[in-house]
């Protein structure tokens, strides 16, 4: 299985395939990167690389609280062991937390974002609510829970449904907090117009509850573009593959 080490000492998986222009999946807390399993497929146009972040699915959890220049740390150290001067980033839900904080530590290395489900903050009362659940899920009653709610609502089949809980139950329950914490507070709207790179939205139309960040990222951002997927509430890398790949394929080929 193929890992690199951050910080010298703590484990980080990843998997690659395929070549052309590299495309970067950050999945968001918990579910790890079997979340983009469907998007392998682009492989045939693009490198596709997918990894788990600290403290989930297979990757170490490290000795440091998480944070999100942590995170981002992670994902540049993971591009220099890739050896990838520049890439596209697609963040999945709070994985667009981390992947619109990488763009800002590191905007060399962007080429332009991909934001699923994203959201420069949690100003929503929805939004909000989503958080202090699965915070509150990690919290009382572990992980196994959480397993369960994530790999049923996002899993087409039984299959997959039970290949995304068990990949949920990987996760170190303490930097799973963590990583709920730190996206419930974490805010760039003030520096999104720091960004120069192309910024792709895309959100279910019946995902009303992130809406209206696209309307934030397109007052404060510069190049922004939205696209809703006919039908699709939130799990659109799993439940909408076939549209979400061919939106990549027709933006990016």
């Amino acid at each position: 299985m193929p890992y690199t080490f951050v910080e010298h000492s703590v484990p980080l998986y990843y998997e690659t395939i395929g070549s052309g222009t590299p495309i970067v999946f950050v999945h968001p807390p918990g579910m790890g990167s079997v979340t983009f399993h469907r998007q392998r497929k682009l492989s045939s146009s693009f490198q596709i690389v997918t990894y788990d972040l600290r403290g989930n699915g297979k990757s170490g959890k490290g000795n440091k609280p998480i944070t999100m220049d942590v995170l981002a740390s992670d994902l540049h150290e993971l591009f220099n062991h890739l050896e990838l001067k520049e890439a596209i980033v697609c963040g999945y839900s709070n994985g667009g937390s981390i992947a619109q904080h990488f763009a800002l530590q590191y905007p060399h290395q962007v080429k332009a974002l991909i934001l699923i489900g994203g959201f420069s903050e949690v100003c929503t009362p929805l939004l909000y609510g989503e958080f202090f659940m699965g915070i509150y899920a990690v919290k009382w009653h572990g992980i196994s829970l959480l397993a369960n709610v994530l790999g049923n609502s996002h899993g087409i089949t039984k299959e997959e449904q039970q290949m995304i809980a068990d990949h949920v139950r990987l996760c170190d329950r303490q930097r799973l907090y963590e990583m709920y914490v730190t996206g419930l507070h974490y805010r760039s709207t003030d520096r999104l117009h720091e960004l120069r790179c192309p910024i792709l939205l895309i959100y279910g139309s019946r995902d009303y509850y992130v809406h209206t960040y696209g309307r934030i990222f397109q007052q404060h951002a510069h190049d922004v573009r939205i696209v809703y997927v006919d039908g699709a509430r939130h799990q659109i890398p799993t439940k909408h593959h076939k549209e979400l790949n061919l939106i990549i394929r027709s933006y990016f080929s």
